[in-house]
C-alpha cells in the first residue's frame, strides 16, 4: 500500500498536469460565428447588422486571422484558408453557399478578450469592410466595401486584458480576404479551472506534508 507521502506525490503530479492542461486551455483560439445576411447588411460591417438570433455557422480560429477566398468562394472554402476548427452547421446548406450571391452577402464576428497596451497600433488587411472594437473603444472603422487595403489604427484605451468584438463583411464579390494579428487572450474552460484547482490543492498538501 502506497505511503501517504507516496500518495502526496501522485496528488502533485495530477497538480503539474493540470497546470500543463490549463496552460493548453489558453491557447490563442476563440469562437467565430458566420450569417448569411442580405446584400445591404454585408456592406456595413458592424455590430449594428449582425442578426440577433443564432449564427449559421460556428467555429473556433487561431490567431494571426489570415481568411483569404483565393482557394474557392464557398464559407467552407474561407473557414478553412485560416486553419478554423470545430466548425458546426446550423443552418444546413451554409458551408457549401457562396460568401456573396449579389443578394445575400456574409458577416463574421469574432469575439473574446485581447491583451492590449495604451498606443498600440493594428493593421488590417481587408475586402471588404470591418469594425474592430476593444474595451468599448472602435479602433478601426471601416465598414463599407472595398477594393483589398490595408488599414492601420490606433488604440487609445487603457492597457489591459479586455474584450473585443471584430465584424467582418463580404459583400459585391470575389474576392474575400481578412487579415488581421490580434493578441487573444482566453479564459480557461470551466472544466479546466476544476481540475486546476485540484492540482493546486494537491501541491500545497505536499508542502505541508514536507514542513
Amino acid at each position: 500500500m502506497p505511503s501517504k507521502f507516496s500518495r502526496a506525490c501522485m496528488v502533485a503530479a495530477i497538480g503539474a498536469a493540470a497546470l500543463f492542461t490549463a496552460a493548453s486551455a489558453q491557447a490563442n483560439v476563440i469562437q467565430g460565428s458566420l450569417y448569411l445576411v442580405p446584400e445591404a447588411a454585408a456592406q456595413n460591417a458592424s455590430p449594428g447588422s449582425v442578426p440577433a438570433g443564432a449564427a449559421d455557422v460556428t467555429f473556433n480560429v487561431s490567431t494571426p486571422l489570415n481568411f483569404t477566398s483565393a482557394g474557392g468562394y464557398t464559407e467552407l472554402d474561407f473557414l478553412n484558408s485560416s486553419g478554423a476548427t470545430n466548425i458546426v452547421e446550423n443552418t444546413p446548406g451554409t458551408l457549401n453557399h457562396l460568401m456573396d450571391t449579389g443578394s445575400l452577402g456574409t458577416l463574421l464576428v469574432f469575439s473574446g478578450n485581447v491583451s492590449v497596451t495604451h498606443n498600440q497600433t493594428f493593421t488590417a488587411g481587408h475586402d471588404d469592410g470591418l469594425t474592430l472594437i476593444i474595451g468599448g473603444l472602435t479602433v478601426i472603422n471601416d465598414p463599407g466595401p472595398t477594393a483589398f487595403q490595408n488599414t492601420t489604427e490606433t488604440y487609445t484605451g487603457p492597457t489591459g486584458n479586455l474584450p473585443f468584438t471584430l465584424v467582418y463583411g463580404e459583400c459585391c464579390g470575389p474576392p474575400a480576404v481578412l487579415a488581421i494579428d490580434l493578441p487573444f487572450t482566453p479564459a480557461p474552460e470551466p472544466a479546466t479551472l476544476a481540475v486546476l484547482g485540484m492540482g493546486l490543492a494537491g501541491l500545497g498538501f505536499v508542502r505541508r506534508k514536507r514542513a
